[in-house]
Protein backbone atom coordinates (compact mmCIF):
# COMPACT_ATOMS: atom_id res chain seq x y z
CA UNK A 1 0.00 0.00 0.00
CA UNK A 2 1.60 3.72 -0.82
CA UNK A 3 2.29 5.38 2.43
CA UNK A 4 -0.12 7.94 3.57
CA UNK A 5 0.51 11.46 2.39
CA UNK A 6 0.72 13.65 5.51
CA UNK A 7 1.73 17.54 6.86
CA UNK A 8 5.14 16.99 6.34
CA UNK A 9 4.67 16.13 2.91
CA UNK A 10 3.11 19.80 2.02
CA UNK A 11 5.61 21.56 4.23
CA UNK A 12 8.20 20.64 1.90
CA UNK A 13 6.78 23.08 -0.08
CA UNK A 14 7.33 26.16 1.72
CA UNK A 15 10.35 27.69 1.11
CA UNK A 16 13.16 26.09 3.05
CA UNK A 17 13.55 28.96 5.85
CA UNK A 18 10.15 28.03 6.78
CA UNK A 19 10.01 24.40 7.34
CA UNK A 20 11.77 24.73 10.74
CA UNK A 21 9.43 26.74 12.30
CA UNK A 22 6.44 24.53 11.64
CA UNK A 23 4.88 23.08 14.83
CA UNK A 24 3.32 20.17 14.86
CA UNK A 25 -0.39 20.44 15.93
CA UNK A 26 -2.69 18.50 18.32
CA UNK A 27 -5.27 16.43 17.09
CA UNK A 28 -8.82 16.57 18.91
CA UNK A 29 -12.41 15.33 18.08
CA UNK A 30 -15.18 16.67 17.74
CA UNK A 31 -19.14 15.16 17.70
CA UNK A 32 -21.71 16.82 15.54
CA UNK A 33 -24.79 14.90 14.01
CA UNK A 34 -23.34 11.92 12.71
CA UNK A 35 -19.94 12.95 12.29
CA UNK A 36 -16.55 12.84 14.38
CA UNK A 37 -14.91 16.37 13.25
CA UNK A 38 -11.72 16.40 13.06
CA UNK A 39 -9.56 19.62 14.69
CA UNK A 40 -6.08 20.58 14.66
CA UNK A 41 -5.24 23.12 17.50
CA UNK A 42 -2.58 24.66 18.85
CA UNK A 43 -3.81 26.07 22.10
CA UNK A 44 -2.41 29.26 23.39
CA UNK A 45 -5.18 30.70 26.30
CA UNK A 46 -3.22 34.02 26.71
CA UNK A 47 -3.74 34.46 22.77
CA UNK A 48 -5.75 37.70 22.48
CA UNK A 49 -7.58 35.92 18.89
CA UNK A 50 -8.70 32.96 17.98
CA UNK A 51 -7.94 31.98 14.33
CA UNK A 52 -10.14 29.03 12.49
CA UNK A 53 -8.60 27.88 8.98
CA UNK A 54 -10.87 25.94 6.58
CA UNK A 55 -9.68 24.65 3.51
CA UNK A 56 -11.33 24.25 0.18
CA UNK A 57 -11.94 21.23 -2.44
CA UNK A 58 -8.62 20.08 -2.57
CA UNK A 59 -6.90 20.12 0.57
CA UNK A 60 -7.59 19.34 4.33
CA UNK A 61 -6.35 20.54 7.65
CA UNK A 62 -2.85 19.02 7.36
CA UNK A 63 -2.09 20.76 4.12
CA UNK A 64 -2.99 24.12 5.41
CA UNK A 65 -1.36 23.69 8.73
CA UNK A 66 2.41 24.21 7.75
CA UNK A 67 1.15 28.04 6.43
CA UNK A 68 -1.34 28.03 10.10
CA UNK A 69 1.30 26.95 12.25
CA UNK A 70 3.84 29.85 11.12
CA UNK A 71 1.67 32.25 13.13
CA UNK A 72 2.26 30.07 16.45
CA UNK A 73 3.44 32.59 19.30
CA UNK A 74 2.43 36.11 17.65
CA UNK A 75 -1.30 36.01 19.08
CA UNK A 76 -3.11 33.50 18.20
CA UNK A 77 -5.16 30.36 19.30
CA UNK A 78 -4.94 28.15 16.17
CA UNK A 79 -7.55 25.27 14.79
CA UNK A 80 -7.84 24.50 11.71
CA UNK A 81 -10.70 21.77 10.65
CA UNK A 82 -11.26 18.89 8.33
CA UNK A 83 -14.67 19.42 6.65
CA UNK A 84 -16.70 16.13 5.99
CA UNK A 85 -15.42 13.69 3.41
CA UNK A 86 -12.10 15.50 4.17
CA UNK A 87 -9.31 14.75 6.06
CA UNK A 88 -9.46 12.22 9.00
CA UNK A 89 -13.04 13.55 10.06
CA UNK A 90 -15.61 10.63 10.30
CA UNK A 91 -18.70 10.49 8.65
CA UNK A 92 -21.38 7.84 9.19
CA UNK A 93 -23.03 8.23 5.59
CA UNK A 94 -20.45 9.58 3.18
CA UNK A 95 -22.71 9.86 0.05
CA UNK A 96 -25.53 11.91 1.60
CA UNK A 97 -23.02 14.93 2.75
CA UNK A 98 -23.95 18.39 0.84
CA UNK A 99 -22.54 21.85 1.02
CA UNK A 100 -24.98 22.95 3.13
CA UNK A 101 -23.87 20.19 5.73
CA UNK A 102 -20.56 22.72 5.24
CA UNK A 103 -22.07 25.86 6.35
CA UNK A 104 -24.20 24.09 9.29
CA UNK A 105 -21.21 22.66 10.44
CA UNK A 106 -18.86 25.62 10.37
CA UNK A 107 -21.39 27.92 12.19
CA UNK A 108 -22.04 25.50 14.88
CA UNK A 109 -18.34 25.03 15.20
CA UNK A 110 -18.07 28.64 15.71
CA UNK A 111 -20.80 29.44 17.88
CA UNK A 112 -19.40 25.88 19.87
CA UNK A 113 -16.17 27.27 20.51
CA UNK A 114 -17.30 30.79 21.26
CA UNK A 115 -14.90 31.56 24.71
CA UNK A 116 -15.08 35.63 24.34
CA UNK A 117 -12.69 36.36 22.28
CA UNK A 118 -12.55 37.53 18.75
CA UNK A 119 -12.47 35.02 16.11
CA UNK A 120 -10.99 35.81 12.31
CA UNK A 121 -11.73 33.20 9.77
CA UNK A 122 -9.34 32.27 7.00
CA UNK A 123 -10.66 30.62 4.13
CA UNK A 124 -8.67 29.20 1.43
CA UNK A 125 -9.73 28.44 -2.13
CA UNK A 126 -13.46 28.03 -1.67
CA UNK A 127 -13.72 28.11 1.94
CA UNK A 128 -13.55 31.69 0.99
CA UNK A 129 -16.90 32.78 0.37
CA UNK A 130 -18.17 29.74 2.77
CA UNK A 131 -16.61 30.95 5.79
CA UNK A 132 -18.33 34.46 5.26
CA UNK A 133 -21.53 32.50 4.67
CA UNK A 134 -21.06 30.93 8.24
CA UNK A 135 -20.10 33.65 9.69
CA UNK A 136 -22.79 35.84 8.73
CA UNK A 137 -24.65 33.33 11.19
CA UNK A 138 -22.23 34.50 14.31
CA UNK A 139 -22.06 37.61 16.36
CA UNK A 140 -18.42 36.65 17.59
CA UNK A 141 -16.78 36.06 14.32
CA UNK A 142 -14.21 39.68 13.63
CA UNK A 143 -13.12 39.35 10.54
CA UNK A 144 -12.86 36.73 7.81
CA UNK A 145 -10.08 36.67 5.51
CA UNK A 146 -10.16 34.82 2.05
CA UNK A 147 -7.59 33.73 -0.41
CA UNK A 148 -10.60 32.73 -2.98
CA UNK A 149 -14.12 34.39 -3.04
CA UNK A 150 -15.15 32.05 -6.20
CA UNK A 151 -19.35 32.36 -6.29
CA UNK A 152 -20.58 29.47 -7.96
CA UNK A 153 -23.61 30.62 -9.19
CA UNK A 154 -21.59 32.43 -11.73
CA UNK A 155 -20.97 31.38 -15.08
CA UNK A 156 -16.89 32.82 -15.83
CA UNK A 157 -16.46 30.84 -11.98
CA UNK A 158 -17.83 27.31 -13.01
CA UNK A 159 -15.50 27.65 -15.87
CA UNK A 160 -12.84 28.17 -14.13
CA UNK A 161 -13.04 25.92 -11.33
CA UNK A 162 -13.18 23.00 -13.23
CA UNK A 163 -10.69 20.98 -15.45
CA UNK A 164 -13.25 21.31 -18.34
CA UNK A 165 -13.12 24.65 -18.13
CA UNK A 166 -16.31 26.16 -20.80
CA UNK A 167 -17.15 22.75 -21.75
CA UNK A 168 -18.61 21.93 -18.20
CA UNK A 169 -21.07 24.86 -18.84
CA UNK A 170 -23.13 22.90 -20.98
CA UNK A 171 -23.91 20.36 -17.95
CA UNK A 172 -24.82 22.71 -15.70
CA UNK A 173 -28.28 22.67 -16.17
CA UNK A 174 -28.31 18.99 -15.42
CA UNK A 175 -27.55 19.71 -11.84
CA UNK A 176 -31.05 20.70 -10.80
CA UNK A 177 -31.68 16.71 -11.50
CA UNK A 178 -28.80 15.28 -9.14
CA UNK A 179 -31.06 13.56 -6.11
CA UNK A 180 -31.98 10.38 -5.20
CA UNK A 181 -29.37 7.02 -5.96
CA UNK A 182 -27.89 9.84 -8.59
CA UNK A 183 -26.84 12.33 -5.94
CA UNK A 184 -25.25 9.11 -4.43
CA UNK A 185 -22.97 8.48 -6.93
CA UNK A 186 -19.28 9.11 -6.13
CA UNK A 187 -16.72 11.01 -7.89
CA UNK A 188 -13.11 11.71 -7.16
CA UNK A 189 -12.08 15.18 -6.66
CA UNK A 190 -8.86 15.26 -9.05
CA UNK A 191 -11.38 14.32 -11.98
CA UNK A 192 -13.17 17.21 -11.32
CA UNK A 193 -11.12 19.99 -10.08
CA UNK A 194 -8.47 21.46 -11.68
CA UNK A 195 -5.72 20.38 -9.17
CA UNK A 196 -3.08 20.97 -12.36
CA UNK A 197 -3.42 24.67 -11.21
CA UNK A 198 -3.09 24.16 -7.41
CA UNK A 199 0.45 25.98 -7.36
CA UNK A 200 3.34 27.58 -9.35
CA UNK A 201 5.23 23.95 -8.23
CA UNK A 202 3.34 21.48 -10.46
CA UNK A 203 4.21 18.73 -7.96
CA UNK A 204 1.82 20.16 -5.60
CA UNK A 205 -0.60 19.57 -7.53
CA UNK A 206 0.14 15.96 -8.37
CA UNK A 207 0.54 15.84 -4.51
CA UNK A 208 -3.18 17.07 -3.72
CA UNK A 209 -4.35 14.68 -6.44
CA UNK A 210 -3.35 11.71 -4.78
CA UNK A 211 -4.15 12.10 -1.47
CA UNK A 212 -7.06 10.24 -0.62
CA UNK A 213 -7.96 12.50 2.28
CA UNK A 214 -7.72 15.46 0.04
CA UNK A 215 -8.16 16.16 -4.21
CA UNK A 216 -8.05 12.64 -4.40
CA UNK A 217 -11.28 12.44 -2.05
CA UNK A 218 -14.21 10.59 -3.27
CA UNK A 219 -17.47 12.20 -2.93
CA UNK A 220 -20.98 12.27 -3.90
CA UNK A 221 -22.18 13.92 -7.06
CA UNK A 222 -25.06 15.73 -4.90
CA UNK A 223 -22.53 17.27 -2.90
CA UNK A 224 -20.73 18.69 -5.64
CA UNK A 225 -23.97 19.79 -7.32
CA UNK A 226 -25.38 21.79 -3.83
CA UNK A 227 -22.24 23.47 -4.02
CA UNK A 228 -22.61 24.85 -7.46
CA UNK A 229 -26.19 25.50 -6.76
CA UNK A 230 -25.58 27.50 -3.13
CA UNK A 231 -26.49 31.26 -3.73
CA UNK A 232 -24.58 32.13 -0.31
CA UNK A 233 -27.49 34.48 0.07
CA UNK A 234 -26.51 34.70 3.72
CA UNK A 235 -22.34 36.09 3.00
CA UNK A 236 -24.59 39.06 1.32
CA UNK A 237 -25.76 40.22 5.10
CA UNK A 238 -22.12 39.84 6.52
CA UNK A 239 -21.50 42.99 8.19
CA UNK A 240 -17.75 42.16 9.48
CA UNK A 241 -14.67 43.18 7.81
CA UNK A 242 -13.92 40.26 4.64
CA UNK A 243 -10.25 40.86 3.26
CA UNK A 244 -9.32 39.67 0.49
CA UNK A 245 -5.62 37.92 0.19
CA UNK A 246 -5.61 36.80 -3.42
CA UNK A 247 -2.25 34.99 -4.75
CA UNK A 248 -0.84 37.32 -7.14
CA UNK A 249 -0.15 34.13 -10.20
CA UNK A 250 -2.63 32.10 -9.41
CA UNK A 251 -3.31 30.45 -12.65
CA UNK A 252 -6.37 28.79 -11.55
CA UNK A 253 -8.98 31.01 -10.10
CA UNK A 254 -8.10 34.49 -11.35
CA UNK A 255 -7.99 36.90 -8.48
CA UNK A 256 -10.75 39.25 -11.14
CA UNK A 257 -13.61 36.54 -10.30
CA UNK A 258 -12.83 36.88 -6.59
CA UNK A 259 -12.90 40.97 -6.70
CA UNK A 260 -16.08 40.86 -8.70
CA UNK A 261 -17.60 38.93 -5.11
CA UNK A 262 -15.86 40.82 -2.86
CA UNK A 263 -17.84 44.14 -4.54
CA UNK A 264 -21.54 42.00 -4.02
CA UNK A 265 -20.55 41.79 -0.39
CA UNK A 266 -21.99 44.37 2.28
CA UNK A 267 -19.48 44.88 4.84
CA UNK A 268 -16.41 46.61 5.18
CA UNK A 269 -13.72 44.82 2.48
CA UNK A 270 -10.14 45.56 1.30
CA UNK A 271 -8.27 43.79 -1.01
CA UNK A 272 -4.28 43.06 -1.52
CA UNK A 273 -2.10 40.42 -3.63
CA UNK A 274 0.03 37.97 -2.08
CA UNK A 275 2.84 38.84 -4.27
CA UNK A 276 4.59 35.79 -6.52
CA UNK A 277 1.72 33.26 -5.08
CA UNK A 278 0.35 30.65 -6.82
CA UNK A 279 -3.11 29.60 -5.38
CA UNK A 280 -2.10 27.70 -3.07
CA UNK A 281 -0.16 30.72 -1.12
CA UNK A 282 3.19 28.73 -0.26
CA UNK A 283 5.91 30.96 -1.89
CA UNK A 284 8.14 34.48 -1.08
CA UNK A 285 7.05 36.87 -0.29
CA UNK A 286 3.31 36.36 -0.61
CA UNK A 287 3.46 33.95 2.11
CA UNK A 288 5.35 36.65 4.47
CA UNK A 289 2.23 39.34 2.93
CA UNK A 290 -0.37 37.02 4.41
CA UNK A 291 0.82 36.30 7.97
CA UNK A 292 1.43 40.01 8.20
CA UNK A 293 -1.71 40.72 6.83
CA UNK A 294 -3.45 38.12 9.41
CA UNK A 295 -1.49 39.76 12.56
CA UNK A 296 -2.75 43.39 10.95
CA UNK A 297 -6.67 41.96 11.15
CA UNK A 298 -5.85 40.45 14.24
CA UNK A 299 -4.85 43.62 15.98
CA UNK A 300 -8.10 45.19 14.51
CA UNK A 301 -10.27 42.77 15.67
CA UNK A 302 -8.29 43.19 19.56
CA UNK A 303 -8.66 47.17 19.13
CA UNK A 304 -12.16 47.09 17.97
CA UNK A 305 -10.95 49.46 14.78
CA UNK A 306 -11.15 48.23 11.36
CA UNK A 307 -7.71 48.66 9.23
CA UNK A 308 -6.73 47.95 6.18
CA UNK A 309 -4.04 45.04 6.00
CA UNK A 310 -2.16 46.15 2.75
Amino acid sequence: MPSEIGLEDYAGFLPPARRTSVVPPVSEWWPWRNHRIHLLRFRDANAPVRLLVVHGAGAHASALWPVASLLTGRGFDLTAVDMPLYGRTVTRSRRTVTYQDWVDLLADLISAEDDGRPVILLGASIGGLLTVEAGARSHRVAAVVATCLLDPQKRSARSAMTRFHSLALIFMPLLKLVRGPIARIPLKVSWIADLRNMGRDSSLGRLCAKDARGGGAWVPLGFLASYMQHSHSEARTAHFPVHLMHPELDAWTPVELSEDTLQTLHGPTTSQLLRGCGHFPLEEPGLADLLSGLEKVAAAAVSGIESTPG
